[in-house]
């Protein structure tokens, strides 16, 4: 009898090993190929960007996601971290110290986690207002001090360095852009492994529950504050790791890696993905790098886009997009996912229509009014036309309005179908 536990056992334990450890291959893996499947200098700049902002995104959720604390001026900590490595990659460059440049971000990390102990000693007394307003004071303060104290912020115009400097790592040098790419992949698979440890720690647990209800977790003998300080620390810790990144990758810091627009990108991209689980930071860094790049090169108003998409986020899905693609797993459950097909692309399809002609209208009335006098002709869609004439109007209003009530048309069709798939089968599960 004990053998044949201990048999089907061991396939158990195998299958749960696997569903823990496949994400992390996988992640792996696509970080290797990447490079060769995008293979130009501006994708890898752009894919650097996005693995320092996942870093970013995941310690600032272990605040407001795992802790519940929300901050208006975490940009700080990577700011501070990322201005002591440029600072040390320039002590190498000046007195010729052989010191190997990967091991800088560990140097920005520690740095920040020192700064956020100090500042967490009297911040993570509560995690509510009181919270939110030392952080935003906090981060006002330190992005202040930047333009006073100049030997250590460099004033307006920041301090820059060179990575070049440093001590080759193996032959490497750091002279190419897809081997600093290779160094940031490397410390993101090293950070978001070693967040997702602490998230699973007594300490990450408590978390969680001082974030739900603290005064329970008093009352079991666990003291709100010290998690919080813990959890504080450790944020730290990651964004100054961020932070040595962006100055190894840029070579250069100002003030605007400090102020409060930092702060409240990060808290953007947090929501965007979703504060709830774990992966959610990193789709959102993806998500608002894309933003921020690509949509960027095609229009000036990739702001408004981007901040309109946080706020129908916020309105309706609160869960993120990592919540909206967890609320599919009781229909993927029970077997009825497929379900979802039609009446997905029978109203999501002309949603999208609806949504990309009010997006024409806006870049129109945008060109109609600020473009320079005598400069009609404008493209959308790979397609020139007067902005001034009365036809591209009628035909974006027309599309518009025309895709905007198919889909409300077929919406109860798909409120029923949804409801439908997510209802566990007649015979149970």
């Amino acid at each position: 009898m004990s053998n044949q536990a201990t048999n089907t056992a061991s396939p158990m334990r195998a299958g749960i090993l696997s569903i823990t450890y496949m994400p992390w291959i996988i992640a792996g893996i696509l970080l290797l190929i990447l490079p060769f499947i995008f293979t130009n200098n501006s994708s890898i700049t752009i894919m650097n960007q996005m693995w320092i902002t996942v870093i970013f995104a995941l310690a600032y959720n272990m605040l407001l996601g795992q802790g519940g604390m929300l901050s208006f001026g975490h940009a700080v900590y990577m700011g501070l971290g990322g201005f002591f490595c440029m600072h040390v990659m320039n002590y190498v460059e000046d007195f010729g110290v052989a010191f190997p440049l990967p091991l800088l971000p560990l140097f920005g990390g520690l740095f920040g986690m020192g700064f956020a102990m100090l500042i967490g000693s009297f911040s993570t007394t509560g995690a509510g207002t009181r919270f939110a307003m030392i952080s935003l004071g906090v981060g006002e303060l330190i992005a202040a001090c930047s333009i006073i104290i100049v030997a250590f912020f460099g004033g307006e115009e920041g301090i820059s360095g060179d990575r070049t400097y440093g001590l080759p790592f193996f032959g490497i040098e750091f002279l190419k852009q897809i081997e600093v790419y290779y160094l940031i992949s490397f410390w993101l698979m090293v950070s978001a492994v070693l967040m997702y440890l602490f998230s699973r720690t007594p300490v990450g647990r408590m978390a969680n529950a001082v974030r739900d209800n603290p005064e329970r977790a008093a009352f079991l003998g666990y003291s709100a504050r010290w998690v919080r300080f813990y959890s504080f620390a450790a944020s730290g810790f990651f964004c100054g790791i961020a932070g040595g990144l962006f100055a190894i990758n840029y070579e250069i810091l100002t003030e605007e890696n400090l102020n409060a627009a930092s702060s409240g990108v990060i808290l953007l991209v947090t929501f965007l993905g979703g504060v709830g689980f774990f992966f959610g930071p990193i789709i959102g860094a993806i998500a608002f790098t894309l933003l921020q790049t690509v949509l960027s090169l095609e229009t000036e108003l990739w702001a408004f886009y981007a901040g309109s998409l946080f706020l129908a986020t916020v309105m309706f899905f609160p869960g993120g997009l990592a919540g909206l693609m967890m609320m599919h797993v009781p229909a993927m459950r029970f077997g009825k996912l497929g379900t979802l097909t039609m009446p997905y692309v029978k109203t999501l399809l002309p949603g999208l229509i609806a949504v990309l002609g009010l997006a024409c209208l806006v870049e129109m009335t945008f060109h109609y009014r600020h473009a320079a006098t005598g400069d009609n002709e404008m493209t959308l869609f790979w397609t020139t036309f007067d902005s001034h004439s009365i036809v591209p109007w009628i035909i974006a209003f027309a599309v518009t309005a025309a895709a905007f009530w198919i889909t409300r048309k077929n919406a109860p069709a798909l409120k029923e179908a949804w409801g439908e798939a997510n209802t566990p089968p007649k015979g149970g599960v």
